[in-house]
């Protein structure tokens, strides 16, 4: 009786043997498939909980975003360095020429290039007029009680002190998103300089290295003011200024108005989805809000990298955008994400 009940036990043991190592076999001969991206800081901190989202559920595939700058992003993008660039300036005309196989933009999100200050015991929020904010960037508005200040501002009780201005030291995709807008509200800031750009001459400003970097040293600056993206003004505790938008109206960031902002423009969107909206219309709207671009490869040469970028883009086009709002920024509207998925099936 034992003789037999041992060899039970044991064909029992080499059954489950066997399927343990065919399991093997089959798990490992479905490989991880590895997708690299680069680029802006601005939606880094969404991009980064989307991907540990999206590798919870499909464990096949490995992601990795660097937060190095739209700069940088568009130039390992165009290299062919990752398999996916990120940049809150889309690229031009003669860069997506540029790119061996070919190049898709993609609004993935938006969000808002907010002022942040550090101005202790000030008593209330900053209000500034839109001629104000160009020239205080400028360098032609130096002190915290300037008159134009004090006259948006009564009550308030601005310093006799100097304006520290803190900016981005790299090439930016929000130092575009800043600059396009005072370039489009200042005749003086578009013809007489800094211009528009990624990267500007900001003279005598605080430089400092991504929105983070940008947060934290307005964060430990008295007297200081610099344009970030919400989500770290907001991490840090930073007060943020009303700005003056196109209707006359001061207005704070908040996801409302950052969508009114949105909803629009959203109708204009061209067929290469490149978007700016450098002054929005509407009386509640944000005015200084931007879309964030993914740049994808219109061709690759690997179909399992292809199908697994392709299957990451439609869920953060779709179940992504619902993780938007929580981190402060601004889920795209339902057109615009339409028009996103379609680009998606001319991908290769």
């Amino acid at each position: 009786m034992n003789y037999f009940r041992l060899r039970a036990v044991i064909a029992v043991v080499a059954v489950v043997g066997v399927a343990l190592m065919l399991g093997h076999e089959a798990a490992s001969s479905k490989e991880t498939v590895v997708l690299r991206g680069a680029g802006a800081t601005l939606p880094a901190p969404l991009y980064e909980r989307w991907i540990a989202a999206y590798q919870r559920q499909h464990g096949d595939v490995r992601i990795t975003y660097e937060a190095v700058g739209s700069g940088e992003g568009q130039r390992r993008f165009l290299a062919d360095a990752v398999d996916f660039g990120a940049s809150d300036a889309a690229l031009t005309d003669e860069q997506m020429a540029r790119a061996q196989n070919g190049a898709q933009l993609l609004p993935a999100t938006a969000g808002m290039v907010v002022l942040a200050y550090n101005l202790p015991g000030l008593g209330g929020p900053l209000r500034i007029p839109r001629d104000v904010c160009a020239e205080m960037f400028a360098g032609r508005i130096r002190s915290w009680n300037d008159d134009h200040l004090r006259a948006a501002n009564p009550g308030l009780a601005l310093p006799h002190r100097s304006i520290a201005i803190v900016a981005r030291q790299e090439s930016s995709g929000t130092t575009f998103a800043f600059t396009n807008h005072l370039s489009a509200i200042s005749p003086a800031w578009r013809d007489r300089g800094p211009g528009v750009g990624a990267l500007v001459d900001w003279k005598g400003a605080m430089l400092a290295r991504g929105n983070e970097g940008v947060a934290g040293r307005i964060k430990v600056s008295e007297g200081s003011i610099g344009y970030v993206e919400y989500h770290f003004a907001k991490r840090l505790g930073l007060p943020m200024a009303e700005l003056q938008n196109k209707a006359g109206h001061y207005v704070a960031p908040t996801e409302r108005s950052g969508q009114s902002a949105l909803l629009k423009t959203a109708s204009t969107m061209p067929d290469n989805l490149r978007l700016f909206m450098p002054d929005p219309d509407g009386d509640e709207s944000y005015p200084i809000v931007t879309y964030s671009w993914l740049l994808l490869h219109r061709r690759s040469g690997d179909h399992d990298k292809s199908m697994a970028l392709k299957e990451f883009m439609k869920w953060a086009l779709t179940t992504g955008q619902t993780m938007s709002a929580d981190l402060g920024y601004i889920p795209l509207p339902a057109e615009v994400a339409g028009l996103s998925l379609a680009a998606l099936d001319r991908i290769d």
